[in-house]
């Protein structure tokens, strides 16, 4: 059986090789997978050039096809944010706004269920700052991906963020030795890939095209 494999996005405003935050908290998280034999890919977003839109693919050089892509090969898919005025960076709006082709594009549901793509993946987030906000940004980003289908475990997101005014990030805040946030990354990663485990082996098997049928024959 092939191991899980994690895809983290990182949506840092910031372009490689500049330094991220983010990715520093993204890359404790990856040395955790790795210790429990899933394979890990990371994409940073502001790298590549999304389009906006509600369609799977734009065009015109379009690369969230790409993306969309290993999404569809994952088994697990973490949204990585730093906070901005107390919300997600904005790549995180993007996607959120691209994966809507899920309700209005067949090819990205199965044909015999319906069942829109991410049904059996799981998601989860991960968040950094400087000022409060996590658990705004981490309502907002799992209940929008399990709209989209993906599956939240207990406890799926994990979060740094400074004190308030304050100018210290996470690498040079102590973030890395901190223990409710090395607590939290540890709660992420053995819950996500439990979650994956048991939907690879029992997915789910619920039909959106007969409930749907369903749901027409009771409404006017």
């Amino acid at each position: 059986m092939q191991p899980l494999h994690a895809l983290i996005i990182n949506c840092t405003l910031k372009p490689a090789p500049k330094k991220s935050e983010t990715q520093a908290l993204i890359d404790k998280v990856v040395t955790k997978y790795k210790e429990l034999g899933v394979t890990t890919e990371c994409v940073r977003f502001i790298d590549h050039n999304i389009k906006p839109g509600v369609h799977s693919d734009m065009g015109n050089g379009d690369e969230w096809p790409q993306i969309l892509e290993k999404m569809k090969r994952c088994n697990i898919c973490i949204i990585a944010t730093p906070i901005w005025m107390g919300r997600a960076a904005s790549p995180v709006q993007r996607i959120f706004e691209r994966l809507d082709a899920i309700f209005s594009e067949k090819q990205l549901s199965d044909r015999q269920t319906g069942q829109f793509f991410p049904y059996n993946k799981v998601a989860g987030a991960l968040i950094t700052g400087n000022e409060d906000g996590a658990h705004h940004v981490a309502s907002h980003i799992l209940w929008a991906m399990q709209e989209f289908g993906f599956t939240i475990p207990p406890n799926a997101n994990s979060y740094w963020v400074g004190k308030a005014g304050g100018s210290e990030n996470y690498t040079d805040g102590g973030g890395e030795r901190l223990e409710y946030t090395n607590k939290t990354n540890l709660y992420l990663v053995h819950n996500t890939v439990y979650m994956a485990q048991l939907l690879r082996d029992h997915p789910i098997s619920t039909n959106i095209k007969k409930l749907n049928e369903a749901a027409k024959q009771e409404s006017d």
